[in-house]
């Protein structure tokens, strides 16, 4: 149990099937807008702010998108081919500019509703340790890295300055590494 004052631990999914779970938990318990909040995070690994900010123009009919990151300033390419299916239908059942609209439609959600909605839908599943709105950008990073071994191209990615910190922020261990070379052999 975290207080006011302590950070959270937030950790990136590391089961494909806790990742299922947590995208049924959120179109049945929370609804579709935070579906696609989360399924939007964990495919592309954008910061909650830039996903706050996104609108229904910057992506209605797009494969891809360039913005420039909140955080960093720098552009960044985002592909969106793998779900944009579940993306265009969605905006064409809502009525907002914005992606991720708050009740009235006239402002997105705060990353503190996202947050809640996150946090509500890990609970219907049981999962209970380290979620958070970094979740989806960290398990985006880990899945990432498991899939292709490539610490520099995630780097890059998530725009840090040196592959350790990258490596410490999804979660990757000393143990995990050690794990991996054990049966590798020449």
């Amino acid at each position: 149990m975290t207080t006011k004052n302590q950070v959270k631990d937030v950790q990136p999914i590391r089961s494909k099937e806790q990742i299922e779970d947590m995208k049924w938990s959120l179109k049945k318990w929370c609804g579709e807008r935070d579906y696609i909040l989360f399924l939007i995070g964990i495919n592309t690994g954008l910061r909650v702010g830039d996903l706050l900010r996104l609108k229904v123009s910057d992506v209605r009919g797009k494969r891809k998108l360039v913005l420039h990151e909140g955080k960093t300033k720098k552009p960044r390419t985002i592909n969106l081919a793998n779900i944009y299916d579940e993306i265009q239908s969605y905006i064409n059942q809502i009525d907002s500019e914005w992606l991720f609209p708050s009740r009235k439609g006239l402002s997105p959600i705060s990353t503190t509703q996202a947050y809640r909605q996150l946090n509500k839908a890990s609970h219907m599943v049981d999962i209970d340790e380290g979620i958070g709105t970094h979740t989806m950008r960290k398990t985006f990073g880990y899945w990432f890295y498991k899939q292709t071994m490539d610490v520099a191209k995630l780097q890059l990615i998530l725009n840090h300055s040196h592959p350790d910190i990258t490596l410490k922020y999804i979660g990757i261990t000393e143990e995990e590494i050690e794990r991996s070379l054990e049966s590798f052999s020449l």
